[in-house]
C-alpha cells in the first residue's frame, strides 16, 4: 500500500483504502463472499477489507488484494447503496476449457494439437476423456457459488428480504492461460488468431445471464494489460507485441456485436501498468541472469581457481548495487510477484478495481 503514496496520481486512492487508524479500511456497506484456495469449497465471507486477494490457505491472511477491494469501495461511493461482491478467482484457468460456457459446445482438439500430443507419447483417448471431464468445471462452480451465496443473504446484517436484491453487474478479468496456449490458438501471432476466444467470451456472457436469470446484467471485460501499452514495448518485449495486441483485441471484440451494444463494456488494464516498477523488475531479472551465468562459468573453472559461494555472492551484490538506483530500492516495496501477476502490485490492482467500478456504475445508474 505505501507504494501508492509515492505517486501523486494514486495517493488520493490510498486515502480511500485506509481507515482512520491507518490500517486497511473495513467497509460498512460492502460485503464479499469469495472462494479461495485449491479446495473450491472454501469460502471467505465478511465485510470488504484487505485479505480477499490470493490466499494459499483459508486461514492464512497475508493482507493481499485483487481488484475487489477498490472496486467495492468505489462502486459503493458512486451508487450510495449496500453492495455484495461475489468473487471466484482460481488461478491458472482457461476460458477454452476450465470456464468453457455450455453453449460453446465441446472442446475440439485441432489437428496440430493432436499431433503434438502424439509426439509426446500421450494416449489420445485418455487425453480426450480428461479434457471432456475438465471442460466447463469452473464455469459451473462459479455459477453455483453465485447461486448459493444469493440464497444466504440473511447472513448480511440489516438485509431487507422484502426489498430484495439486484444482480446488477459482472466483471470478467482473465486471459493469461488462453493467451499463451499455442496448441489451442496456433495462429496467435496473426490477426484473428484469437477469434475463438472472442466467440467463447460471447458465449460466456450469454450463458451467465441465462444461468443466473439476469438477462440485463451489465458485463465489464477487464482486458488483460500485463506489460502496458504494446506501442511502448522495447527490447525483449517486442517479440510479444503481436501476440499481446491480438489477444487484447480479441477480448474486446464482443463489444462490436449488436446484441451487446450498451450492455457490455471494457476496461483496458494496460493503462494502469506501472512502467517504472516494471523497469526495476527488468533490472532484477538482469541481476538473476548475471548470477546464473556467473555460477555456470565458475563451475567450469579448475577447483583451485573457483570462487567460493561467499565470493560469488559478493560479485552479485556488487552488480546489483551498480544497477539499481536509490529510487529503484525505494519503489521495490510495490513488487511482490511476477510480471504476469501484474507484479503483485497493490498500486496496479487498486487502479484496475477503481476503473471497473467507474465503468460499471454509470451503466447501473442508466438502468435505474
Amino acid at each position: 500500500f505505501p507504494h501508492l503514496a509515492m505517486d501523486s496520481n494514486t495517493a488520493p486512492l490510498l486515502k480511500d483504502m485506509l481507515g482512520p487508524d491507518g490500517q486497511p479500511r473495513v467497509c460498512d456497506q460492502v460485503w464479499i463472499s469469495s472462494l479461495v484456495g485449491p479446495d473450491t469449497s472454501q469460502e471467505l465471507f465478511g465485510r470488504l477489507t484487505s485479505g480477499y486477494g490470493a490466499r494459499r490457505q483459508l486461514k492464512q491472511n497475508e493482507g493481499k488484494i485483487g481488484p475487489e477491494f477498490t472496486f467495492g469501495i468505489t462502486i459503493q461511493k458512486l451508487l450510495q447503496e449496500p453492495v455484495l461482491i461475489i468473487k471466484t478467482a482460481w488461478g491458472g484457468k482457461s476460458l477454452h476449457t476450465d470456464f468453457r460456457p455450455p453453449s460453446a459446445g465441446p472442446f475440439q482438439f485441432s489437428p496440430q494439437h493432436l499431433e503434438q500430443l502424439r509426439r509426446r507419447g500421450v494416449d489420445l483417448e485418455v487425453a480426450k476423456k480428461e479434457k471432456a471431464e475438465a471442460q466447463g468445471r469452473y464455469y459451473r462452480l462459479m455459477v453455483e457459488h453465485v447461486q448459493n451465496t444469493l440464497q444466504r443473504l440473511d447472513r448480511i446484517p440489516d438485509y431487507d428480504r422484502q426489498q430484495g436484491f439486484e444482480l446488477a453487474g459482472f466483471v470478467w478479468f482473465q486471459g493469461w492461460n488462453d493467451m499463451v496456449d499455442r496448441n489451442v490458438y496456433p495462429n496467435r501471432e496473426q490477426p484473428g488468431g484469437y477469434d475463438a476466444y472472442s466467440r467463447l467470451l460471447a458465449h460466456l456472457i450469454r450463458d451467465v445471464r441465462r444461468d443466473l436469470d439476469a438477462p440485463e446484467m451489465h458485463f465489464v471485460i477487464g482486458v488483460m494489460g500485463v506489460g502496458g501499452p504494446v506501442e511502448n514495448y522495447i527490447g525483449d518485449q517486442q517479440r510479444y507485441r503481436d501476440v499481446h495486441d491480438n489477444f487484447r483485441r480479441a477480448m474486446a471484440t464482443p463489444l462490436e456485436l449488436s446484441e451487446f451494444e450498451g450492455n457490455v463494456s471494457a476496461v483496458f488494464t494496460e493503462r494502469y501498468w506501472d512502467a517504472e516498477l516494471a523497469a526495476v523488475d527488468d533490472k532484477l531479472n538482469q541481476v538473476n541472469r548475471f548470477a546464473r551465468q556467473l555460477r555456470q562459468d565458475n563451475q567450469k573453472e579448475p577447483q583451485p581457481d573457483a570462487l567460493s559461494p561467499e565470493e560469488l555472492q559478493r560479485k552479485v551484490d556488487a552488480y546489483r548495487a551498480q544497477l539499481l538506483t536509490p529510487r529503484d530500492h525505494e519503489i521495490l516495496i510495490g513488487k511482490t510477484n511476477a510480471a504476469y501477476h501484474y507484479l503483485g502490485s497493490a498500486k496496479i490492482m487498486a487502479q484496475i478495481g477503481r476503473a471497473f467500478a467507474q465503468e460499471l456504475a454509470p451503466a447501473l445508474d442508466a438502468a435505474d
